[in-house]
């Protein structure tokens, strides 16, 4: 089996069944992935900061950082495997969006970027399947693309799937 590590603003996609798609540590930042049935390719991203205006050399730079920046060019990224445009047919789930360091919710966000990628889903007409966000936990998601099972794991828990 081969992996796709994804690292944070990195984003990919695949329709080879012995790979897996893998981002570790999402603490406030969110994995978007998208699945898509018809033609067995799985994508996803590691978003870090909702817009990307704040920073718009790193957005150059590094688009996926931003969720505004990044989204788009994942569902190009999955047209390019053979999807269908605009991310029609997929089956979206999400994970992270936690408050790690942020216990009384200074900064939100976590909260911020489950907003703007929502709201950046909802302009294709898409929106999420399943999520598992917030909380005070960090997450690490792995995909098969073979069976499109989505796992979750943080220390000192059992693996769930999403």
């Amino acid at each position: 089996m081969s992996q796709m590590v994804l690292g944070i603003g990195d984003y990919g996609a695949s329709k080879q069944p012995d790979t897996e798609i893998k981002t570790y540590a999402l603490g406030s930042c969110i994995a978007v992935v998208l699945l898509d049935p018809q033609t067995r390719t799985v994508g996803m991203i590691h978003i870090a900061l909702p817009e990307s205006k704040i920073n718009p050399a790193k957005a150059k730079e590094k688009p996926g950082y931003f969720a505004d920046t990044g989204l788009p060019l994942l569902l190009q990224e999955m047209v390019r495997h053979g999807c269908q445009p605009k991310g029609k047919g997929l089956i979206i789930k999400l994970a992270g969006g936690a408050a790690i360091m942020d216990y009384n919710d200074t900064f939100n966000i976590g909260k911020r970027n489950l907003l703007a990628i929502k709201k950046i889903l909802w302009s294709y007409g898409l929106g999420p399947r399943s999520e598992d966000v917030g909380g005070t936990f960090s997450r690490t998601v792995s995909v098969s693309v073979k069976t499109g099972e989505v796992i979750l794991s943080s220390p000192g828990r059992p693996n769930w799937k999403i």
